[in-house]
């Protein structure tokens, strides 16, 4: 029986290791605390897609049981590979030949994301796109989906720097897919990113990003 995949790529916190290029403003202690509550706002967004079979995509390999008790309603699967392309790409692949009709894989620092964006993704998937694509504005991507593997894709693009997503929607035209692109967002990896979140929060209803919200406003810096 097919069915739609919806992945989000997650690191266990830990002090001194998580999110360090929020450091400073905040310390090491702190930025984990907060990647905690990005991960609980970021899992309550998946649990409002329907008709989606929600798994977790972990780092490091023995941190199944830190998001077994996080989330025991997911599903868990370990990263595998050296770098980020092709993990995404093996998380996607994996999903794919598990049955998926549709497999979309989203970061987990965008914590204030519309849910209405994931469920376009698969929207998106379903109305034909080969690949659907969500931008991020610093060049990369809060999410990406595909109906078919596309390892040229995500294997060939060098990740973390500012042209991802142009790379990305380079190797796309060159293999004839078509693209579908979602509304640009945000993730939160610097602290300039840190306080737009701080100000964005201050203009959303109470319910967005609840738990991150409650950090912020119980945490100086």
């Amino acid at each position: 029986m097919t069915h739609n995949a919806l992945l989000v790529v997650a690191k266990e916190p830990v002090a001194g290791q998580t999110k360090t290029r929020l450091c400073p403003p905040l310390d090491g202690m702190t930025a984990a605390a907060l990647y905690t509550c990005f991960l609980r706002d970021t899992l309550a967004l998946m649990d409002q897609v329907a008709g989606v079979r929600r798994t977790i995509a972990y780092l490091p390999e023995d941190a199944a049981g830190y998001f077994r008790d996080l989330a025991p309603q997911m599903a868990l699967t370990p990263q595998r590979g050296t770098g980020l392309g092709e993990r995404l790409n093996n998380l996607l692949c994996d999903a794919l030949a598990d049955g998926a009709a549709h497999a979309v894989v989203m970061d987990s620092d965008s914590p204030t994301l519309p849910v209405d964006y994931l469920r376009r993704a698969f929207g998106e998937l379903e109305g034909g796109a080969d690949v659907v694509i969500g931008p991020c504005d610093d060049g990369g991507y809060y999410l990406i989906g595909l109906r078919q593997p596309q390892p040229l894709l995500l294997r060939e693009v060098p990740m973390s720097t500012p042209d991802v997503l142009r790379d990305t929607l380079a190797i796309a035209c060159e293999l004839g897919l078509r693209v579908a692109l979602l509304p640009t967002w945000y993730d939160v990896d610097t602290a300039a990113e840190l306080a737009r979140l701080r100000e964005d929060l201050r203009d959303q209803p109470p319910e967005i990003s609840a738990h991150t919200r409650r950090f912020l406003a119980s945490t100086a810096f």
